[in-house]
């Protein structure tokens, strides 16, 4: 596994950077979440990564959606932005991180559900299914508050 996540644990490294990123909730119109097993840590996840020099924030949703699921997608809002300074991430080179993850809710265009080096399997998940998956804390936060559809987003 290329990276390591800790959750309020004492002994995780210490973070050195914050970086931005996005995961995206996308839902088609049976309720289904796009979810990917992911080749990193092998647990379930939405699509998603880190802004690119030269694109804006939706821009990123888009292409990292498409790269690792073959999904177009539209963005059209915002499930939240979670920030927990108890979510650190090892990365095999060395780089810890502090999670900063803006979720945006999405919905399917086009294209057909692929895999990509990025991961391992990728699924339309119906929200019951969803509490079966291997998923981390704070992937499982986002699930549950873009689930709710509430008109705010979340900060934390």
């Amino acid at each position: 596994m290329s990276r390591k996540d800790y959750f309020d644990d004492p002994a995780a490294p210490t973070a050195t950077r914050i970086v931005p990123a996005v995961t995206a909730f996308v839902q088609d119109e049976a309720g289904r979440v796009l979810m990917e097993r992911r080749s990193d840590n092998g647990r379930w996840g939405m699509p998603g990564g880190v802004q690119e020099i030269g694109e804006n924030i939706s821009e990123t949703v888009v292409r990292e959606v498409a790269e690792e699921t073959g999904i177009k997608v539209e963005v059209t809002g915002l499930v939240g932005i979670f920030t927990d300074p108890g979510h650190v991430i090892e990365f095999a080179d060395g780089e810890v991180r502090q999670e900063f993850s803006l979720c945006f809710r999405a919905r399917p265009l086009s294209g057909e559900v692929s895999v990509s080096s990025e991961s391992l399997e990728v699924r339309w998940i119906t929200p019951e299914e969803l509490l079966n998956l291997d998923v981390s804390p704070t992937t499982y936060r986002r699930l549950m508050e873009g689930i709710k559809s509430s008109a705010l987003p979340v900060i934390s």
